[in-house]
């Protein structure tokens, strides 16, 4: 059955349904659960690398050891049981964002609910170009729009599971002219719908900024637009206020991650302290109802069971650092549990 603008207004939608936005409780707005982000190249190489173990965990998060294999993860139970970490911590709500090329698992994503007990919202529509099919690149804006208007109100992936939110959708720096029809079908579906869009940005400092402009110029409510991953593309203030002065959502998603060292740029990772620093300055220029925050798992070696931080990380570690350095309890629940509720009901 297709849901109506009216049935999903002031509602949130897990995989599991509809619920009352009051239900979510402190969410992770930017996960991965079930996914697999290997490039067609990495999929395509017969050595897949090592399994990943305790002793092998840090030199391939190093990029010292090749291990493609790092970068999916299909197997249910290792997902539930992380996933209870993360409820023993004080998490109640995920935010999985594997969009298409990422090979979604609706109907996984319905078993991870149920048997961790956790809300999961799906998010719905197209990554980076280089992970869409072929037909995309003859495919319309509004025939992106309609396919993920589809999503959210019928069912996505040729399933009858649910999107609760738009994203995250891939761009690029320099942005392709697929990737900008994808994005405009995107604020198109949001429009139709309700729902916020969560944004993957190209690593050029300056995307965020244009993908903001571009979203504004097609008419959407910047206010319901998250741009994530700032913390591996903005690293000055000029930059990160105007972006926050544009309206937009600032997501801080890679906490946890506590290396400098990133390999997909030639930039010195933040730690979760130096984080914490930059939404400090963002509440003090009046920007807290724009700040969310998550881990982005994508990589089995960030998991708990091969020695990574797991999606209790924030919880467990993050939250009393925030209130060692002088965050209120107001301030935290604002970027763990209103600002996410906010996003997350249907307008």
């Amino acid at each position: 059955m297709r849901l109506t603008r009216d049935a999903l207004r002031g509602k949130a939608q897990t995989v599991l349904g509809l619920v009352d936005p009051a239900e979510l409780g402190p969410t992770l707005m930017h996960e991965h659960l079930l996914w697999d982000i290997r490039t067609p190249a990495m999929k395509a190489d017969p050595d897949q690398g090592p399994e990943i173990t305790l002793c092998n965990c840090f030199a391939i998060n190093y990029g010292t050891r090749k291990s493609p294999r790092n970068y999916r993860l299909t197997c249910e139970a290792t997902a539930t049981e992380e996933l209870r970490g993360m409820v023993a911590a004080g998490g109640r709500t995920v935010v999985e964002l594997s969009s298409g090329g990422l090979e979604p698992r609706p109907n996984g994503l319905v078993a991870l609910a149920r048997d961790a007990g956790v809300h999961v919202i799906m998010g719905c529509g197209h990554y980076v170009e280089e992970y869409q099919p072929q037909a995309n690149r003859t495919r319309s804006v509004e025939h992106f729009a309609a396919e993920m208007v589809e999503q959210v109100t019928l069912g996505a992936w040729n399933t009858d599971v649910r999107a609760g939110i738009i994203g995250e959708i891939g761009c690029q720096a320099p942005w392709t002219e697929l990737e900008r029809r994808v994005m405009a079908g995107a604020v198109l579906a949001m429009g139709e719908t309700g729902a916020a869009l969560n944004v993957h940005p190209g690593r050029h400092p300056d995307q965020p900024q244009e993908v903001a402009d571009f979203i504004r110029a097609h008419g959407a409510d910047p206010g319901r637009v998250i741009i994530s991953h700032i913390d591996r593309t903005i690293f000055d203030a000029d930059r990160l206020l105007r972006l926050a002065d544009s309206g937009v959502v600032i997501e801080f998603d890679l906490f946890g991650q506590e290396q400098s060292y990133y390999s997909l740029a030639d930039i010195d990772m933040p730690n979760d302290a130096i984080r914490l620093r930059w939404i400090r300055q963002l509440i003090e220029h009046g920007h807290l109802e724009r700040v969310v925050i998550s881990h982005d798992i994508c990589y089995q070696s960030r998991l708990t069971r091969y020695g990574g931080h797991g999606y209790g990380h924030i919880f467990a570690n993050v939250v009393p650092m925030m209130r060692r350095r002088g965050f209120s309890e107001a301030e935290i629940d604002a970027i763990l549990v209103a600002n996410p509720r906010r996003l997350l009901t249907f307008v």
